[in-house]
């Protein structure tokens, strides 16, 4: 099943659009987490608890989002796709590899979009678990989560940059960048 799965996301490139869904909803999870922790934290005062969660509402949402967005724009496209190749050959192929891939690649996009963000936006709350549970941590709650969330959003900015061949240190520099201004706008907002 892995091999025809494989056969068909090779058929359809689908690798490099899960790629950047991966990427781009990666990087909203995380950049929606971190938002709603600096909330918190200009806020002061609030339990971890409310924070985890608020987060996990939020992350659940995007994960929803990800997945029936994702399902519903790639179906169509995928069936365009097919039917406009059988258009050209004349032929229907709906029980071909080219079928399958219409029907089934969708659910593999859907997968990755909607599950990116809930993956970030869990390593990004770690540490209020961690807290919750009764493990000290060298930060606060709050502090550390935020820090996960700037190394996250770096990581996927040094991902990028060794994908597109550019310098890997540049391109997790200017997401972490496009952090702490997100970061700097919320502190600002708060006071």
């Amino acid at each position: 099943m892995l091999e025809r799965l494989r056969l068909l996301v090779q058929l359809t490139r689908a690798h490099r659009i899960a790629r950047r869904y991966f990427v781009t909803n990666g990087f909203d999870g995380a950049l929606t987490m971190l938002g709603l922790i600096m909330g918190f934290y200009a806020t002061g005062g609030v339990p971890v608890p409310i924070v985890i969660n608020a987060c996990l509402g939020a992350a659940i949402a995007l994960t929803v989002s990800g997945l029936s967005s994702a399902y519903v724009s790639e179906s169509a496209e995928r069936e365009r796709e097919l039917q406009e190749l059988e258009r050209a050959l004349v032929r229907d192929l709906e029980d071909t590899a080219h079928g399958a891939a219409a029907r089934q690649v969708p659910l593999l996009i859907a997968a990755v979009n909607g599950l990116a963000p809930l993956l970030m936006a869990l390593v990004v709350i770690t540490p209020l678990w961690l807290v919750d549970a009764g493990v000290s941590l060298p930060l606060g709650p709050l502090e550390s989560s935020i820090v996960v969330a700037f190394a996250t959003l770096f990581l996927l900015g040094a991902f990028l940059g060794s994908i597109s061949g550019r310098f890997w240190l540049w391109s997790g520099l200017r997401t972490l960048v496009i952090a702490l201004l997100t970061a700097g706008v919320i502190l600002l907002i708060g006071l």
